[in-house]
Order: C-alpha cells, then sequence, then structure tokens
C-alpha cells in the first residue's frame, strides 16, 4: 500500500493506493462510517489487476473538510471523484458501496465519458431506493436511523463515550466481528479528526432523498428515467444479509441499467467488502474477463 495526495477542484484530497501505476485504474469509494483503508482487503486481492485508488472522500480522513451541510450534495462530492478521474488519465472503472455507491452512480450518470465500467457492493441507485423508503414498507423502516443522523447535534451523541452510539448503530443486526484490535482503533482515529463526524452526517442531511415514517408512504415527483441512466456494464454484487438496504432497494434497477449483472453473496451483509473479500474479489475478476 502506498499513499498520494490530489489537488481537485483547488483541495486537497489524501488516498491510499494498492497494485502498479500502470495497470488499469480502480476507483473505489468507501461509504459511511469508513474510509480510505476500509479497501485494504479488497485491493490487497486485487492489486495484481489493477492499480487500485481509495481516496478519503470530502471530509472523511485526512481530505477536505469544510463546513456547512450545503458542501456535501452529491453532485459536489461527484465532482471531486470526477476531477480524481481525470488525475488518473480519464476513464476508469469505478466501484463504490453504501454512500460511495451514491457517488458511482452519479459519476455513471453524470460524468459517463469518465466511468467505463460501474461496480457496486451493496449500494443503491437513488431511484429505486427512493421508492423503497418512501413506500412506508420494510425499507422505511429499515431507514429510520437516516432521520436520526440528521438531527442537529447528532455528531455529539454518537461521538459520546469512545463512539458507543455509532459502533451500536454501525453493527446494528449485522455482523461486525471484522472490527476489533488495530482496525478498530484506525477507524477511531478517523472519526476524531476535528470536524470529521459532523462532515460524515452532512452527506445525509444534504440528500434530498426523504424517508417515509413506516405505513404512512409518500407521493413522490414523476422522475425523468432518461437523466438517470448507466449506459456503462454494471456489475451489483449483493451481501444477501443486509438489514440496512433491503433486496427491495433494487427493485426496477434494470430500467436504469441496461447492462445489469447481478451476483449474490450467502454469509455477508452490509459489510461484504470486509467479510467476504476473496469471494467480492473473485466476482470482479470474473465480470471483469
Amino acid at each position: 500500500m502506498q499513499t498520494r495526495w490530489f489537488t481537485l477542484n483547488g483541495q486537497k484530497f489524501f488516498a491510499r493506493t494498492w497494485g502498479d501505476p500502470s495497470l488499469p485504474p480502480l476507483l473505489m469509494l468507501h461509504g459511511f462510517p469508513e474510509y480510505s483503508g476500509a479497501w485494504a482487503e479488497l485491493a490487497t486481492e486485487l492489486q495484481d489487476t489493477f492499480y487500485c485508488v481509495a481516496p478519503d472522500q470530502r471530509g472523511y480522513g485526512q481530505s477536505y473538510c469544510p463546513s456547512g451541510v450545503e458542501a456535501y450534495r452529491t453532485g459536489v462530492l461527484a465532482s471531486d471523484m470526477a476531477a480524481l478521474m481525470s488525475e488518473l488519465g480519464g476513464p476508469a472503472i469505478v466501484m463504490g458501496h453504501d454512500w460511495g455507491a451514491s457517488v458511482a452512480y452519479g459519476l455513471a450518470m453524470f460524468h459517463p465519458d469518465l466511468v467505463s465500467r460501474l461496480i457496486i457492493a451493496n449500494g443503491v441507485h437513488p431511484v429505486p431506493f427512493q421508492r423503497a423508503m418512501a413506500a412506508g414498507g420494510a425499507q422505511s423502516t429499515a431507514s429510520q436511523y437516516i432521520n436520526v443522523l440528521r438531527e442537529t447535534g447528532s455528531e455529539v451523541r454518537f461521538a459520546a463515550n469512545d463512539f458507543a452510539k455509532l459502533m451500536q448503530l454501525f453493527s446494528a443486526n449485522m455482523d461486525l466481528s471484522w472490527l476489533t484490535g488495530e482496525k478498530l482503533a484506525a477507524y477511531k482515529t478517523e472519526w476524531s479528526r476535528a470536524g470529521r463526524l459532523e462532515a460524515m452526517i452532512n452527506w445525509y442531511r444534504a440528500s434530498p432523498l426523504v424517508v417515509a415514517a413506516p405505513g404512512r408512504p409518500l407521493e413522490l415527483p414523476a422522475m425523468d428515467p432518461a437523466r438517470l441512466q448507466v449506459r456503462c456494464p454494471h456489475l451489483l454484487i449483493w451481501g444477501m444479509d443486509d438489514t440496512a438496504l433491503l433486496p427491495e432497494t433494487r427493485e426496477g434497477l434494470g430500467e436504469f441499467a441496461a447492462d445489469l449483472t447481478l451476483r449474490e453473496i450467502k454469509g455477508a451483509d452490509h459489510w461484504v467488502l470486509h467479510q467476504k473479500a476473496s469471494e467480492v474479489a473473485g466476482v470482479v475478476k470474473d465480470w471483469i474477463k
């Protein structure tokens, strides 16, 4: 593993890299509440095939961390990563997990010239996700934590007692046995950097997505599918035991991704990248052939 600094849109961003820079680039985008180091297991498995580049995204880790909610709109986040892809020399394979998937989808939809292939691991396209969260059913119930995170001052409560509530949220109904010892200490180091936890939560506050109360569906405005298309080949990897993102969030994805491949992984949940890194790497390599 190596480290690099990039200047993107005039600001400093930190990244970890694996593999030979002469190999095809693979941009790896982490989600909440992780950081670039979250890709270590998978990148180690893929570094013989790709030049893996995992940045700390805006507000995370050692990268640029502005104040205010508006600085974390998805379009702004995607603009950072579009600039990084230009620094890497142009079109690349993009892989995203959790919130990183939202940025990856944004790149594929609005910067299609930069994305040769799209890989998502337990992440969601905004339209099927919004439909599921607005329906008032199981996904609405599962997503109530979003409203809790968006509450004023939530960053203080989630940081208290050595991040006790953040750890509780991180592990809710899922297997966090992979996060112990030095790895857990590294995560807490990143969370403890000044202003970072508030910035991380501001990703949720800046999102226009709405969460219905259980049993109380919401009407959604009409959306134009033509604007939100993934036109490159798209691989979706899904840990089947995910309790934060349910399978209903995938319904209708084919409407937005004509060249879609779904691979389900048993015995893994939302944290599939840590629990089944070798299996995920095998799926990626097989799909790329």
